[in-house]
């Protein structure tokens, strides 16, 4: 349950799932849906279909619920003939993540607040029941998750409407993470005092600024507006990624002789967070290059993984290794490190291409080559003195 104000208290409660349609019109309007609950959004200074133009209705996830003032009772600057009113919360988030909206719901009532359990005396909605109300106060964030590399700027967006000029308002940043929480930003409109810094405040923009992200900059960043008796806070919540750097010991070709063994390291480094997936792959000469109806590669099964280490900046690094044994048969294969890790659409792909010789033609290949390079050097030493003696 949503008692309201900074300092929530928690309520055993039931759950009741009703069936309610949040519809905007006037006065007097007939239900879209006669059988359901209808909430009735007249116009106000506050529209909150502005905050969600061009998002189908199916989009889009309603939650409305009651919000209990704690027996607090404020006039509400935007007044009718009537002096108290029934409160509503109305969430609103967008299916794939792209915003969340925070509204608040203001019913016109001639019952003060029952005192600071006033959600004990509230009285049963009606199955079909008209809500007709106006949007008071809205906060919304295009930015409800941030996945985000070191070492970057960072806007975590937050805006929002009051229906009326000059409101008694205090708007604030929190920062949280495993249990720790401070308080970044506070701006109180009444006194004009400010605390901290990151937030320009202009135009009901509030959107709070990281200059350069850190391994401490990860965590929940709560942005909330209070103006008596409602208070509406949103999550913006922050992740560092950073991809992994993948290296082999070798190029892309390796030329050994047949019987020979050397040790293959696949490296990915400086990643985070710690999850990482690395597999080894073979591939057989024919296949090498072929796109349509080849096998897939084969994961190796004499793959190790050192432990992870743990770098200066609380990044990760982990190898993957193998013992390859040269065999003429396996000439011409390819051999490929392939590291999955979250940052990451596809995976990073390091490959080479093994050639194995015999040690005959191994050793008659280095020969020749000495040769022709002890052949160049004496061309060179001749052409140098003759050079000299003109």
């Amino acid at each position: 349950m949503n008692t309201g104000g900074q300092n929530t208290e928690t309520v055993q409660t039931e759950l009741i799932h009703r069936e309610a349609m949040l519809q905007f019109g006037q006065k007097g309007d007939t239900p879209v849906n006669p059988h359901a609950i209808t909430f009735l959004v007249t116009g106000s200074k506050v529209d909150l279909r502005r905050y969600i133009e061009g998002v189908e209705p199916d989009q889009l996830e309603c939650e409305l619920r009651r919000y209990s003032t704690k027996g607090i009772h404020v006039r509400w600057p935007v007044q009718g003939p009537t002096e108290y009113n029934r409160w509503f919360s109305c969430s609103l988030k967008h299916t794939k993540g792209l915003f969340t909206v925070t509204g608040f719901l203001r019913h016109p009532s001639d019952q003060p607040p029952s005192g600071k359990q006033d959600y004990l005396s509230w009285s049963a909605i009606a199955d079909k029941e008209i809500l007709t109300s106006t949007a008071v106060m809205v906060i919304k964030t295009e930015t409800p998750t941030l996945k985000v590399g070191l070492l970057s700027k960072q806007k975590l967006h937050c805006q929002f409407a009051v229906d009326h000029k000059a409101p008694d308002m205090t708007l604030e940043w929190h920062w949280q993470h495993r249990g720790e929480k401070k308080r970044l930003f506070s701006h109180n409109s009444r006194t004009g005092q400010v605390h901290g810094s990151g937030v320009k405040l202009t135009g009901g923009d509030a959107s709070y600024t990281i200059p350069l992200t850190k391994m401490s900059s990860e965590g929940s960043y709560i942005c909330s507006v209070a103006v008596d008796p409602l208070f509406g806070s949103l999550d913006v919540n922050l992740h560092i990624e950073e991809a992994p750097r993948v290296s082999l010991n070798v190029g892309s070709t390796l030329l050994l002789e047949d019987g020979g063994e050397q040790k293959i390291v696949c490296d990915a480094e400086s990643y985070y967070p710690l999850d990482v997936d690395i597999v080894w792959y073979e591939q057989d000469p024919a296949t090498v290059g072929q796109r349509v109806g080849a096998p897939l590669p084969k994961a190796l099964k004499n793959m190790l993984l050192s432990s992870h280490r743990h770098n200066q900046d609380r990044t990760y690094s982990v190898s993957a290794f193998f013992y390859l044994e040269a065999s003429l048969r396996d000439s011409g294969k390819q051999f490929t490190c392939s590291v999955s890790h979250e940052s990451l659409r596809v995976p990073i792909k390091k490959s080479f291409i093994l050639t194995v010789e015999e040690p005959s033609s191994l050793m008659f290949n280095l020969t020749v080559g000495l040769i022709v390079i002890i052949l160049l050097a004496i061309l060179y030493a001749m052409l140098s003195m003759l050079h000299t003696s003109k």
